[in-house]
């Protein structure tokens, strides 16, 4: 039986060097799961690996993308189930490891085939969106799909966008294609969470943010603002930095926002793995890295 080793945890936990060193136990590659690592140009708001690290071991699905390319989490499901088949040929075990919650969910539990959206659609909403806001969209998705408006986070506009795209393409509810039957795979899955204390958790964003700054992130970002409206760039760090650029904010207020808004997206995401059983936690708080080795490698010889 081939296994499918998933490294998860929320920002900043410490996931990169335990990946590293277990990928390295292992022999195995490690296919990036972190949705903003993928594009090129932006390594240090993302905290990609660096090319030391790159260097240590085989990465897939980083810096593969051009900023201007549209990529999701059904085309990263397609892609990783494409590469899975190789990999397996000369691995028993491999090792997935990022924090974007859909990406993950993706490749172990699969993503109902949602059709792409044209660029011309994508442009159409998103111009709506910034030119009218949220509420005439959240009606128009109330009259398009009252299934999807119940349940739809009314504050989040991607989704609304999203939902709407689709209405428009197909001419159907978005509702119709979420199915959420889990699929199954060819492979055994044993997902792994890293966590510690929330204290400890938030000081370590707050450094990490500190040592993004001190790399020169808004330089990073000053080179990539002429693309801010982007999705690639819709993102914590990059956002604030733009304020700054743009003369709105003064760089202490922004780098204490980005703080802020990071540990607000580290708490999402730790809410969301909430309801993943199977995912085995792993205290960093009080398990030293070589503990932790241990444990993952013998969940892995259980058969």
């Amino acid at each position: 039986m081939k296994n499918l080793l998933v490294l998860l945890g929320p920002t900043g936990v410490g996931k990169t060097e335990l990946s590293l060193q277990l990928a390295e136990r292992l022999g195995s590659p490690i296919i990036n799961a972190d949705s903003r690592q993928i594009y090129k140009d932006i390594e240090i708001g993302t905290a990609s690996p660096t090319a030391e690290e790159l260097a240590r071991v085989e990465h897939f699905f980083v810096h593969m993308l051009a900023l201007d390319e549209y990529y999701s989490a059904a085309e990263y499901e397609k892609d990783v189930m494409q590469l899975l088949p190789r990999l397996f040929q000369t691995h028993d075990t491999l090792l997935l490891s990022g924090g974007s919650m859909m990406y993950v969910d993706a490749v172990t539990k699969g993503i109902d085939d949602i059709p792409t959206v044209d660029d011309d659609t994508r442009s159409m909403l998103r111009e709506r969106w910034e030119n009218e806001g949220l509420e005439p969209l959240l009606a128009e998705l109330k009259l398009l799909d009252p299934l999807y408006y119940e349940v739809i986070d009314k504050r989040n506009h991607k989704r609304v966008v999203h939902a709407l795209e689709i209405c428009y393409m197909t001419g159907r509810p978005y509702s119709s294609f979420r199915t959420n039957i889990r699929k199954e795979r060819p492979f055994r899955i044993v997902k792994f969470g890293l966590r510690r204390e929330r204290e400890n958790l938030f000081a370590r964003i707050n450094a990490r943010v500190d040592k993004m700054m001190e790399m020169g992130l808004l330089e990073e970002a000053r080179r990539v603002y002429p693309l801010r409206e982007l999705n690639a760039l819709n993102t914590v760090g990059y956002k604030e930095m733009f304020k700054v650029i743009a003369g709105e904010w003064e760089l202490p207020m922004a780098v204490e926002r980005m703080k802020k808004n990071t540990r607000v997206y580290a708490k999402k995401q730790i809410t969301w793995y909430r309801n993943d059983a199977d995912i085995h936690w792993l205290d960093a708080d009080k398990m030293s890295v070589t503990e932790m080795l241990n444990v993952i490698e013998n969940e892995i010889m259980v058969a």
